[in-house]
C-alpha cells in the first residue's frame, strides 16, 4: 500500500513538472503530443484544415483490359500485410492496372501522407517561378521572409530549402516531444517555429533532411500568391487534374498555416494524379504547369555531401530517388506513403498504411525496393 502511494506521489510530481515545463516555457503543443502519443494517417481529425476543392469536372481513371489480372507476388503481399497496408494503386499507361485496399479503405478514403506533402509544396514553388511570383531558386528567402534576411541567414536560397541543404540547426526528431518537429506538427504557430531556426552550417552544403526547410517553402508560397496553400494547390494542380475529391490539408489552427511539410490528406487515386504528373513531365493536358528545367532538377540528384561524407544520389527537389535506377522517383511519408514513378514502364505506383520497413538498401526502404521489382516486372 505504502509502495503504491509513493508511486502516486512520484507520477503526481513528474505531471505537474511537465505541465509546469510546458506552460512556463511556452510549449503548450506537449499537451497534445502527450496526449495523442504518435502521429497516424487519420490525424486529419484532430488538426484543423482547410480543403483543396476537387475538380468542377472530374477526369476518372479509366479502367485497363487487365484490370486486377496482374501478377502479384504473395511475396509482396505478405510484406504489405505485414507493414499494415490499407491501399496500393497500380496505374500503367494512364489506366488503373491494379488496386486493392484493407483495413475498411476504399479508392475514395482519406489518408494522411505525411511528408509526400514536401513533394507537392515542391511542385507549387515551380508553379509559383513559372508564373513569375518567385524569379528563382536561386533568390534569397530572405526576399520574403524577414527573420532570413538578417545575419547568417540571409545567404539561405530558395534552392537550399528544396534540396535540404539549408544549413539551420533544425532537429529532425520524430520520436523525441520536446524537438523541434513534434512542435511543428502538433503546435498552433508554425511561422514562429519555422523561422526561429539558427544557422548551423553554410547554405548549400550540407543535405540534412529537414522539415523546417519545407515548411519554410509553404511560408514563401502563401506569401507570393495571397493565398493559402490549399487554395494555391486546388488551383493549379487538384482542379486541372480532375480530382474526384476534396483533399485536406491541415493547419497549425483556425485560419492557421498550412503544415506544408506534412499533412495532405487524399485517396489513392488522387494521389496518383500527382505521380502522373511528374511522369508528364509537369504538365496537365500538355500544358506546362511548372517549367521542364525545374521538372528535371526535381528528379535529378542534388550530389551535395550528406552527413556521411557521400554525395547526396537519392534526393533532387523534394523528391527521393533510386539510386539503383536513377530514372525513378518517388514521394515518401514516415508512415510508408509513396507515390513512385517509373517512366520507362510509364507507370505509377501509390501504397498508403499505417506502417513503414525501418530496413534501407541505397535509402530505398525494403517495401519501396519490392513495389519498385513489382513494377519493373510488370
Amino acid at each position: 500500500m505504502r509502495l503504491l502511494k509513493m508511486l502516486f506521489i512520484v507520477l503526481v510530481v513528474i505531471l505537474g513538472a511537465f505541465s509546469a515545463y510546458a506552460v512556463l516555457f511556452d510549449k503548450s503543443y506537449l499537451f497534445k503530443a502527450a496526449y495523442y502519443n504518435f502521429s497516424a494517417i487519420d490525424d486529419y481529425t484532430i488538426f484543423e484544415n482547410n480543403k483543396v476543392a476537387k475538380a468542377k469536372v472530374v477526369k476518372p481513371w479509366p479502367l485497363a483490359n487487365q484490370y486486377n489480372k496482374q501478377a502479384y507476388p504473395d511475396s509482396l503481399n505478405s510484406l504489405l500485410e505485414e507493414l499494415r497496408t490499407v491501399g496500393v494503386l497500380m496505374i500503367k499507361n494512364d489506366s488503373i492496372l491494379f488496386e486493392k485496399y484493407w483495413d475498411g479503405y476504399s479508392d475514395s478514403s482519406l489518408s494522411g501522407s505525411f511528408s509526400v506533402a514536401k513533394s507537392i509544396t515542391s511542385i507549387l514553388i515551380g508553379a509559383a517561378i513559372k508564373e513569375g511570383k518567385i524569379k528563382s531558386v536561386d533568390q534569397p528567402v530572405g526576399d520574403f521572409i524577414p527573420a532570413f534576411a538578417i545575419g547568417d541567414k540571409a545567404a539561405v536560397k530558395i534552392k537550399d530549402l528544396l534540396t535540404m541543404s539549408s544549413g539551420t540547426n533544425w532537429n529532425e526528431s520524430y520520436w523525441n516531444p520536446l524537438a523541434v518537429t513534434a512542435e511543428a506538427y502538433y503546435g498552433n504557430d508554425l511561422n514562429k517555429t519555422a523561422t526561429e531556426v539558427k544557422m548551423l552550417n553554410q547554405p548549400g552544403s550540407l543535405h540534412k533532411y529537414k522539415s523546417g526547410d519545407t515548411q519554410l517553402l509553404g511560408l514563401i508560397l502563401e506569401k507570393v500568391t495571397g493565398k493559402k496553400l490549399s487554395e494555391y494547390a486546388a488551383e493549379k494542380l487538384w482542379q486541372p487534374m480532375g480530382a474526384s475529391r476534396d483533399a485536406l490539408w491541415s493547419t497549425d489552427g483556425s485560419n492557421g498555416n498550412t503544415k506544408s511539410f506534412c499533412c495532405f490528406n487524399t485517396n489513392a487515386r488522387d494521389f496518383g494524379r500527382i505521380g502522373k504528373f511528374m511522369l508528364d513531365s509537369g504538365k496537365i493536358d500538355g500544358v506546362p504547369v511548372i517549367d521542364s528545367a525545374y521538372w528535371k532538377q526535381s528528379i535529378t540528384a542534388c550530389n551535395i555531401k550528406d552527413e556521411k561524407g557521400l554525395e547526396c544520389n537519392y534526393y533532387g527537389f523534394q523528391w527521393w530517388l533510386d539510386p539503383q535506377h536513377p530514372e525513378i522517383f518517388y514521394a515518401r511519408g514516415i508512415l510508408g506513403q509513396y507515390i513512385i514513378v517509373i517512366p520507362s514502364k510509364k507507370m505509377i505506383i501509390v501504397r498508403l498504411a499505417h506502417k513503414a520497413s525501418k530496413e534501407r538498401v541505397q535509402t530505398v526502404p525494403r517495401e519501396v525496393r519490392a513495389l519498385i521489382n513489382w513494377g519493373l516486372n510488370s
